[in-house]
């Protein structure tokens, strides 16, 4: 009958750390040619392409703007380039709201740019802030945006802000009325200015109380310019059952320099 001898301890060790140490190499070796193979020219980023909203951006002028960090991430391999980076540097760029990264093989990026929509100046105009139609405020040097309406308001209340603005928009359209300026104070009073130049005292209140007044001054205003031809200027609607209105050339004193008139419609 066959008989089995058994190894000796220090053979069966000797063994064992063999089969280790050339796991260790094994690794090492995949290792190295894993690095090799990242590195390697043929993934490096040979360029990036550019879509969506670009009516205010084009190649050129990206190029221009974000020239040293392109440089520093284009030299990254395709494998290993920190999309994130990527779409802070976009996203830093006057304009852009989002930007999208995304891998393109064998070795290009693909970026999907979101424009800010601008709706509005935020302060006076011209200050070089503007809300978007997402009510958030951002900042950019525009050229081709003439007849942005003027909001203003405390920080954090652009949305509110321009909510307020379209919902008495649509009120004041009615007489073909335009809203040039909303402006929230830093005590809740709010204040708007129509394209003629008149100037309304809207007072505190919800967003409805506010519409009611409106409402209310809007639906009376015609029988007002029919008796009184003059050019509105003030309206203070912060009154319970009524409103005071300034009329140019129209006196209940005499005082022609002071020319007021009340409804208590």
């Amino acid at each position: 009958m066959p008989t089995t001898t058994d190894m000796p301890l220090d053979v069966k060790l000797m063994a064992l750390a063999t089969q280790l140490l050339l796991g260790v190499f094994a690794l090492l070796a995949l290792g190295a040619l894993g690095t090799w193979a990242v590195r390697h020219p043929a993934w490096t980023v040979k360029g990036i392409s550019v879509h969506g909203d670009v009516a205010h951006q084009n190649a050129v002028g990206l190029r221009a703007q974000l020239a040293t960090q392109m440089r520093s991430r284009l030299s990254s391999s395709f494998l290993t380039v920190d999309l994130e980076q990527v779409r802070q540097m976009f996203e830093q760029v006057p304009w852009v709201r989002r930007a999208m990264v995304q891998r393109e093989f064998p070795n290009r990026l693909r970026v999907t740019l979101q424009e800010h929509d601008a709706v509005a100046w935020w302060g006076e105009q011209g200050s070089g802030e503007l809300v978007n139609s997402h009510g958030e405020v951002f900042e950019a040097s525009p050229d081709d945006v003439d007849g942005l309406p003027e909001l203003a308001g405390p920080d954090g209340r652009a949305a509110e802000v321009l909510a307020l603005h379209q919902a008495l928009q649509a009120q004041f359209a009615r007489l073909e009325l335009g809203l040039e300026r909303l402006e929230l104070g830093e005590r809740g009073g709010w204040r708007a200015r129509l394209h003629s130049g008149a100037v309304i005292e809207l007072g505190r209140g919800t967003p409805e109380e506010l519409q009611a007044r409106v409402q209310r001054f809007v639906g009376t205003l015609p029988q007002i310019t029919e008796r009184y031809a003059g050019a509105l200027q003030t309206v203070d609607l912060r009154y319970p059952n009524g409103y005071a209105l300034r009329v140019r050339g129209v006196t209940t004193t005499n005082d022609q320099t002071s020319p007021n008139t009340r409804s208590n419609r």
